[in-house]
């Protein structure tokens, strides 16, 4: 399944998947994002073990920790970076040796830096997926001026015709670079104010905070939605279709990129030699292909990345970009749980 049929499903897979478990290896036990069982990334450790491993499926970042930490068993667990200490601070999870991955040298060494990932411990997440959050818009009817800026979401030309996400880590990057943040790391208190201060001033523009790709690609095809705050994924969706969508990763505050991986769960039920079959699986050049097709991200392995023509990367908005980037790294689950109250209350008209 290419992109654009996968992202059109995405809405329907989220219903029918999330929370359900996909059986097959009864030895390895993968908590994963649903739609995340793809033959192209599973293909090493299929021909080693003979099956697929068993699956099971989450929305979003927060229901995976809230899952694993009330008992519930897997393998490995794919969260994005920014909440991995709150499974270190939990204790769920263990360091990987890193000598039985052999493309773990090829890994982006950006994605490698934060002492949440790596410490005199070990390595606690391998990367293995990486994209960018910037505008979107209809070409038709925004000018490219307006989108020059992330003011473009407190602009009253647009009042209903906006949407951000439905996730703490993408608004509150948004907020952080419209209010001259490049880093969420020490955030003080006025800084977090006026970031929330810049969030509340839109919110009466949104029409729809988006929970993913495809319904937000819905709610521009239909014109409903002329700027959003978007993954790459969907715009890419929509110019396969032919829509009248541009993508700016690089207005005059930023963007934003985040990344996400593997944690190798401590007292895991199944096999530990298996588990890295897995990661090893993951990593291997073939799968860099599937993640731009399937999904429409990059692949974390340099070397991997290396082998897709750089057209393709530029038709998936994953090339290389020099603009200012905020990344969404590890926070302390303090500062996490601050950002997800505090968006709520916004939504919510507080």
């Amino acid at each position: 399944m290419h992109l654009t049929r996968k992202l059109l499903a995405t809405a329907a897979t989220l219903v029918i998947l999330t929370g359900a478990a996909r059986a097959a290896d009864p030895e390895m036990v993968v908590f994963d994002w649903a739609g995340w069982e793809m033959d192209g990334v599973l293909t090493d450790y299929v021909a080693k073990n003979g099956q697929k491993p068993t699956y099971s499926f989450f929305a979003d970042d927060d229901e995976a920790f809230q899952k694993v930490s009330s008992g519930f068993k897997s393998d490995v667990t794919h969260p994005c970076v920014a909440s991995l200490p709150r499974y270190r601070e939990a204790g769920l999870i263990e360091p990987w040796d890193v000598s039985k991955i052999p493309e773990f040298a090829n890994i982006n060494p950006a994605l490698l830096q934060s002492s949440y990932v790596q410490d005199a411990e070990g390595t606690w997440f391998i990367p293995t997926d990486y994209a960018y959050t910037a505008v979107a818009y209809n070409t038709t009817e925004v000018p490219a001026e307006d989108v020059a800026s992330l003011q473009v979401f407190t602009n009253a030309k647009y009042a209903g015709r906006i949407s951000l996400p439905d996730n703490s880590d993408d608004i509150w990057a948004l907020a952080f670079l419209a209010t001259g943040l490049t880093s969420w790391n020490d955030v003080t208190d006025e800084q977090f104010q006026a970031a929330a201060d810049w969030l509340r001033s839109v919110h009466p523009n949104v029409r729809a905070y988006w929970s993913d790709p495809a319904e937000l690609s819905q709610l521009m095809a239909t014109g409903e939605v002329l700027v959003a705050w978007s993954w790459n994924d969907g715009v890419a969706l929509l110019q396969a279709e032919n829509f009248p969508v541009g993508f700016n990763r690089a207005p005059a505050e930023g963007s934003s990129t985040w990344y996400c991986g593997y944690v190798n769960m401590k007292d895991a039920p199944g096999s530990e030699d298996k588990a890295y079959d897995f990661i090893n699986s993951m990593l291997a050049h073939g799968s860099a292909q599937t993640f731009l097709e399937e999904l429409g991200y990059a692949h974390a392995n340099n070397a991997a990345m290396a082998d897709i023509p750089l057209e393709a990367q530029q038709a998936a908005f994953v090339d290389p970009i020099t603009t200012t980037l905020l990344a969404q790294t590890p926070v302390t689950s303090e500062f996490r749980e601050k950002m997800i109250q505090e968006f709520e209350n916004i939504k919510a008209g507080f």
